[in-house]
């Protein structure tokens, strides 16, 4: 499959990594020369130029592609890009993030194919939801769980620590681990955690503040 991501930050690089592994075709947009060069230099395509103009977004292809994830920061810039995506007939996928009201999430979620929120789901989830796969199974099986990805701070307690050391909640489960710029896999029970690592996990709400305090860095 063919995909265009717009933005290179932290969910849309980690997003691209992924999605190349997994054998698929992806060009990169962001507005910053730097994060280009550096999408370039991480083995991508890559444009430059705003996420939000037509042109811009057509010289990296996405007249042709499947799918189209905006990821940047500026909700608007990513529901434009979106609204760009379905005029060329692509799935979209926008970034929102946690904090927007519920009324706010409602007038956009009208007119995507997914909504994805990093704080939530990050990389593994923005690639699903690129696939069309239903991220949100498990949330419908319950709705008090909450699916979450974490990065291991500097000075956190679980830095050097195994996966079967952790000392977690009986409710809580960790479905992936990656290193840092690197995509998600499953953990093994003997993978050791360093510092900008990311544990995504699968856990009940009012677990989660207990969780990141175990994985976090003490002093966040």
């Amino acid at each position: 499959m063919n995909f265009v991501i717009v933005g290179y930050g932290r969910v849309g690089s980690r997003t691209a990594r992924i999605v190349l592994e997994e054998g698929h075709e992806v060009t990169v947009v962001d507005d910053d020369p730097d994060r280009v060069d550096r999408a370039k230099g991480d083995g991508f395509d890559a444009v430059y130029g705003d996420g939000a103009d037509e042109s811009v977004l057509v010289d990296a292809g996405v007249e042709s592609a499947d799918a189209i994830g905006a990821f940047t920061p500026d909700l608007n810039t990513n529901f434009t890009a979106c609204m760009v995506g379905t005029h060329y007939g692509c799935r979209t996928v926008l970034r929102i993030d946690e904090d927007y009201r519920e009324d706010i999430y409602k007038k956009y979620a009208a007119d995507v194919d997914e909504i994805v929120y990093p704080e939530r789901l990050g990389a593994a989830g923005a690639k699903t939801a690129l696939l069309g796969g239903d991220f949100n199974v498990v949330s419908d099986l319950a709705s008090n769980l909450q699916l979450t990805v974490l990065e291991v701070g500097e000075n956190s307690p679980a830095v050097g620590k195994r996966m079967s050391e952790l000392e977690l909640p009986d409710s809580v489960r960790i479905y992936a681990h990656g290193r840092a710029r690197e995509p998600l896999t499953i953990p093994l029970p003997g993978t050791e955690l360093a510092a900008g690592d990311e544990v995504a996990l699968i856990a009940d709400a009012d677990r989660v503040e207990a969780v990141r305090e175990t994985l976090v860095s003490v002093d966040a």
